[in-house]
């Protein structure tokens, strides 16, 4: 979750940063649900790079993903290796590590299928740099490759998430989890 947050609350602060003055220097406090679930109450965020004068690359995306997607948890036993499958496939950029990625989720627990935390119920997509750590192992992993425009479903065993450790009080220790996550824009990294 707090792999999450951070990338949820860089994009607040870029939106804010855009709508300012010329001064480089911003921070963004607040509290989100993913705060509030992980004990943070309120998290803060350090200034936002500047952001590089390229476009972002998108592409015309499938009517469906206009919508928030569900997630069916397969009547299985969870498996021990990251699983991805493209739901539909992107026509966009394709993401690669240090790209910076734009997307909407939702996330559930394998076990019970119950959602702990979805961009869709914030209405706004999190943006990061894929494959520097700034999400769990999972996702640095499960998007490169991913082209823009795609819904994917990655379902994480417990080592590629939360560890041992989970993220209470809604991830459980060594919670497997699936996440439905569509890629809307890749910024060259």
């Amino acid at each position: 979750m707090r792999r999450l947050l951070l990338p949820s609350l860089a994009v607040l602060a870029l939106a804010a940063a855009g709508c300012g003055s010329d001064d480089t220097s911003s921070s963004t406090s607040g509290t989100s649900a993913a705060g509030a679930a992980t004990g943070t109450g309120t998290a803060t965020v350090a200034p936002a790079p500047t952001a590089p004068s390229t476009t972002p690359t998108q592409a015309a995306t499938d009517p469906a993903l206009d919508q928030k997607p569900e997630v069916n948890v397969p009547d299985r036993p969870a498996p021990r290796k990251l699983k991805i499958r493209d739901i539909v496939e992107g026509t966009g950029a394709e993401a690669k590590a240090g790209d910076v990625v734009t997307a909407d989720y939702v996330g559930v627990l394998y076990k019970s299928g119950k959602q702990f935390d979805a961009s869709w119920d914030r209405g706004q997509p999190i943006n990061f740099q894929l494959g520097v750590g700034q999400v769990i192992p999972g996702w640095d992993q499960g998007l490169q490759g991913m082209k823009v425009g795609g819904r994917r479903e990655l379902t994480i065993p417990p080592d590629l998430a939360y560890g041992t450790e989970g993220s209470p009080p809604v991830i459980p220790p060594n919670a497997p989890l699936v996440f439905v996550v569509d890629l809307r824009a890749v910024e060259p990294g």
